[in-house]
């Protein structure tokens, strides 16, 4: 029996040491995570429940509501737990941007692809669609501050004179990333490295001086 289900049906039993209920509680949350990340892949959006969550987890549900108010919220914190950007984050900048370009978008479609990530972000975006909440929260503690970084390293790159300083820095991330999240939505193509190189090099054509 989980730590949950034993604090649903009364007090533990005295066992000599003080329980830790932080430790109880974080490893509760982490197991639910798990469980969402992995039924969401395995049946879809559409099918997960709290109660399989719960029970996937070893916990009551009544402790999921605790802390999260939908399933899509409890998707969304699952997939954050896989790439929480965290605070003040910086991307890496060796001077040339087209080769940091590059290594970051290989590394992005290299992610997408990945099977792990695959069913939480499609069943995630499948929710933002129809959830404004969930979307201004994904906005808030994912899409922005990652996106920041994205455009602290542009701006790097135009005070180096590598691109244009009457660029507009949302949209150049745009044109950068719009046509790989369409592809990966519509499976129309292979997600691989020389596809986004090839997405770096065009995109920099019109970011140049």
């Amino acid at each position: 029996m989980s730590p949950d289900r034993a604090a649903d049906t009364g007090p533990p039993a005295r066992t000599g040491t003080k329980p830790n209920p932080s430790r109880r509680s974080e490893q509760s949350r982490h197991a639910i995570l798990t469980a969402a990340r992995e039924l969401v892949s395995e049946v879809g959006f559409a099918k997960l429940t709290i109660e399989a969550i719960a029970a996937r987890a070893g916990v009551g549900k009544q402790t999921i509501y605790r802390w999260w108010a939908s399933k899509g919220e409890v998707v969304f914190e699952a997939f954050l737990a896989l790439s929480d950007p965290g605070e003040g984050i910086v991307l890496p900048d060796t001077g040339d941007v087209e080769t940091d370009l590059k290594s970051l978008m290989r590394e992005t479609v290299a992610e997408f692809a990945d099977p792990a990530f695959e069913g939480p972000i499609r069943a995630l975006n499948s929710e933002i669609i129809n959830d404004p909440k969930l979307a201004a929260l994904y906005h808030e503690k994912m899409a922005a501050p990652v996106d920041e970084a994205k455009k602290e390293r542009l701006r790097s790159a135009q005070r180096a004179g590598q691109i244009a300083h009457d660029i507009d820095l949302d949209l150049a991330l745009e044109l950068l990333y719009a046509p790989l999240y369409q592809r990966w939505l519509l499976r129309s193509g292979p997600l691989t490295p020389e596809y986004a190189d090839s997405l770096v090099g065009l995109t920099l054509k019109a970011l140049r001086p």
